[in-house]
């Protein structure tokens, strides 16, 4: 009988990160970054090249070991059996055996992973009219990529992280994988951190952001709550800002996207929408922060972990019991 983990609580957390520094010869990669995402969340990745992001994901998996503070997987340790049962990853290059047949690769899926969902894994194959006995090396990028998200939701992972997965696939592709990975995600509550460049399509399947620029961390929590916490005022060139007061400044050069030009402004106090205060889109948002190393960072409540010292304390209590 293969072990089978305890389904998970929307109320828990997938991520927790306390006070995780990674340092390299060049310097912090990382540093004091504090986060919680909860289970069951699209959350989006989002930062410039060299932020940071990848370091992140590679602490998540055990590929890489921080230099200071901590990240629990749904509690567990990174590398840990329970940890890594629980966990897939699938980074850019999609790393697949060129020589084995897809058939033969959802093979190796079925015998390294307990969990396996062959259903699953050829469902996903299918859907794209990918041949079972078709050879990796002689498929298109758009169904390698198929074969390896088969092979990721095929473990039954309770946190999916993707690291730039569709970058080198044309928009239709793209956006039909898109579309399969938020309904399998959906379908089993299944966590998914996801770095992606593409704003744009973010904003359609991310109820949840964490933005690292700099190694640090630029703002995390519900996608609705942040963006509900900002407005965008309209200000032709020349005039004054007409915000003050509890408000603060975000930008103030004239940007925007989808078309429009404004000031974003982290509000202190409510606002009436309409005229000149509109709710930014979540582009909007996420440009202004990257172009505004300045502005402090936005941690909403529920995207803030709980104390390190809980975390010492629940690794002891494992230690004792093991």
């Amino acid at each position: 009988m293969y072990p089978q983990a305890a389904p998970h609580r929307r109320s828990e957390s997938a991520i927790e990160a306390y006070g995780l520094g990674k340092k390299y010869r060049r310097g912090w990669a990382l540093r004091d970054v504090s986060f919680r995402l909860p289970a069951g969340r699209v959350c989006g990745l989002v930062g410039p090249n060299g932020a940071g992001k990848s370091t992140l994901m590679g602490l998540a998996t055990d590929m890489i070991r921080p230099t200071a503070g901590a990240l629990r997987i749904f509690g567990a340790a990174p590398g840990s059996a329970e940890a890594v049962m629980r966990t897939a990853f699938l980074t850019q290059e999609k790393p697949l055996f060129r020589r084995f047949t897809v058939a033969e690769t959802l093979r190796l899926g079925r015998e390294l992973n307990p969990r396996w969902d062959q259903r699953v894994a050829e469902e996903l194959v299918r859907a794209g009219h990918v041949p079972l006995e078709a050879k990796i090396g002689t498929l298109s990028g758009g169904q390698r990529t198929r074969v390896a998200f088969a092979l990721a939701f095929g473990k039954r992972p309770d946190l999916l992280i993707l690291d730039e997965p569709m970058a080198d696939l044309d928009p239709l592709v793209r956006r039909e994988l898109m579309a399969t990975l938020t309904a399998a995600a959906a379908e089993r509550g299944t966590t998914v951190l996801i770095s992606s460049h593409m704003l744009a399509e973010l904003e359609h399947i991310c109820d949840y952001l964490v933005v690292v620029a700099n190694g640090g961390l630029r703002l995390a929590g519900e996608v609705n709550e942040l963006r509900a916490a900002h407005a965008l005022f309209a200000v032709p060139p020349g005039a004054s800002l007409p915000v003050g007061g509890p408000h603060q400044v975000i930008e103030s050069e004239p940007h925007g996207g989808a078309g429009r030009t404004g000031v974003l402004v982290r509000l202190g106090a409510p606002v009436p929408y309409g005229g000149q205060a509109e709710p930014p889109t979540l582009e909007e948002l996420l440009l202004a922060y990257l172009r505004s190393p300045d502005a402090p960072p936005l941690i909403a409540p529920g995207a803030r972990p709980g104390d390190i010292h809980d975390v010492i304390t629940r690794d002891r209590q494992k230690a004792v019991t093991a």
